[in-house]
Parts: C-alpha cells; structure tokens; sequence
C-alpha cells in the first residue's frame, strides 16, 4: 500500500499516537480542485489530520469534519474522514497566490488568517459533538494541539507537512498526532517535550524516506512503542449520480416540475463532480414520486 496510517501507544499505555503518510490522496486533493502550492499544502496538513482524527471514531458509520474558517484569502477548508481510513476535503477558494513567508515556506498562515477550527463528531447520536477553538498560527497542527487541549482536555502534540514539488505536484505529505493519556508522569512529559522539540521537520522526515513507524519509533522508541495497527488511507467520496438521484426524489411535486424545465446540475463540492440531469429524466423521477 501506498499511503497508509498506523496506531500504537507508548510508556505503558500512557501515550496513545497516530502517525501517517498521505502523498498521494494529497495529491488526488490538488488535482481534484486545481489547488496552488499554498493552497495544496493548507488542504493536505488537514486531510491528513482528519484520516488520522476518523481512526480515533469507534463507530462502523461514525465520521469527523474539521472546519478552518479564516478571514485569509482561502476563506476555509473543510474536512470529513470516517473510521475507514476514508478522507475528503476542499477549498472555498482554491487558487490563492502568495508569496513565501519569512522562514522561504509556502505561507499557511497567511492564506488562512485569523479565524476559528471547528470539529463535528457525528457519532449516531439525536445530536453530534460540535467543539471550536481560536486559531493560534493558522498553521493547521498548533491550532489542532491547541484544540484538543482546550476543547477535549487532551495534552496532545501534532506535527503536519506537505512538501511540493517545482512542477506543483505533491512530493511528500503526512504527520503524527501523539496524545497523553490520565496518569502519565511528569517524568515522561519532560522526555517526551525533549523529543518533540528536537524535531526540525516533519517534511524533511518524511523526504528522508521515513515511514510512519520510522517517525514514531525516532519520537517514542525510548518509551516502549508498541505498534497496533496499520490501516490504508486515501481520498474518497461516496457521491454517484445514483445518490444525487434519490435525493432528487424526495423534493415535492412542485419543486420537481419545476426543475423539469431544463438541465440541473448537481455539484459536489467534496470531489468536485458534477452530475447532470436532463429535462427527460426528471420527467421520468417526477413520474415516479
């Protein structure tokens, strides 16, 4: 498999961690919605923060949607993953132009701007889960660190990269998230703040040829790392023309002869598909209803 996620825990269960590698549904992103450099890079911190966020979900049906609303020049980015490995995502704006920030990077921050992360955790329940948090650096991993401390009372660190290449395509993309559990001691808190702060680049890892259990072995290996599983991840949305039809099915008989009029299309924004219904076939699902 190409790109893939794997969970493990550390220092006896105290440390649960998550890492991934994501090029290539990073890539199937950028192509997707015509994404600049910037952009592509925004996009693909938070995929893959959601494919590893959706393996935390417990539930078969169960999904997570991250929500960055700026007031930047990509506006937002929303994000939804299930517990299948199974990720999508898209822009409100996907050609932004800007120019590198102060350290020569592709500026994230800057596309972003001040603004709010959103989680929504739909477990099946009357209502979902829904959790905001400020944005601290509009950098994508500091925000969600800052959001699982501040909104589930998680202590967690999160570490998210994409790395382009000069013809704007995607050469690496992945990340970790590592999270402390109740009962961890300080001891292991100071060692593990040690590691963390020694770490230059995700990026550069992962252009090192550093594969996920690489990542969190370098991290955690002096903490008894136990890898539990590994789990294939990649760019999906279940949207056919098929399910686009049975929602057009359920509109009244008005709203129906109305649309019959002329051609509909139906746009997805996740994959950016659109499905086009000509005036025959609504005549025919309006014969139906």
């Amino acid at each position: 498999m190409n790109d893939y996620m794997i969970r493990a825990t550390a220092a006896e269960g105290k440390i649960r961690a998550f890492a991934a590698t994501t090029r290539d549904l990073v890539e199937e992103a950028r192509s997707r919605h015509n994404t600049s450099p910037v952009v592509t890079a925004a996009l693909g911190r938070l995929l893959t923060a959601g494919v590893m966020m959706g393996s935390m979900m417990k539930g078969d049906r169960d999904t997570v949607t991250l929500k960055v609303q700026g007031d930047g020049p990509v506006k937002a980015l929303t994000v939804e993953a299930d517990s299948h490995g199974n990720v999508k995502g898209f822009p409100a704006v996907p050609q932004v132009l800007l120019h590198a920030n102060a350290k020569g990077k592709l500026d994230v921050a800057g596309a972003v701007g001040t603004g709010v992360l959103t989680v929504i955790k739909d477990l099946g329940l009357r209502e979902p889960y829904i959790g905001t948090s400020m944005l601290v650096t509009s950098e994508i991993a500091e925000d969600l660190t800052y959001y699982f401390a501040t909104s589930e009372q998680v202590p967690s660190a999160v570490a998210l990269g994409v790395l382009m290449e000069r013809n704007n395509t995607v050469r690496q993309a992945g990340g970790f998230i590592l999270q402390l559990m109740p009962g961890v001691d300080e001891e292991t808190i100071a060692l593990l703040e040690q590691k963390i702060g020694a770490i230059t680049s995700i990026t550069q890892m992962l252009d090192e040829g550093m594969t996920p259990e690489q990542i969190l072995g370098h991290v955690l290996g002096d903490f008894g790392l136990e890898i539990l599983d590994r789990m294939p991840v990649r760019f999906f949305c279940g949207c056919s023309k098929e399910k686009v039809r049975g929602a057009i099915v359920t509109l009244g008989k008005k709203d129906l002869e109305e649309l019959a009029a002329e051609p509909v299309e139906v746009h997805c924004d996740f994959c950016n598909t659109s499905y086009w219904f000509q005036p025959e076939e609504l005549k025919a699902i309006l014969a139906e209803s």
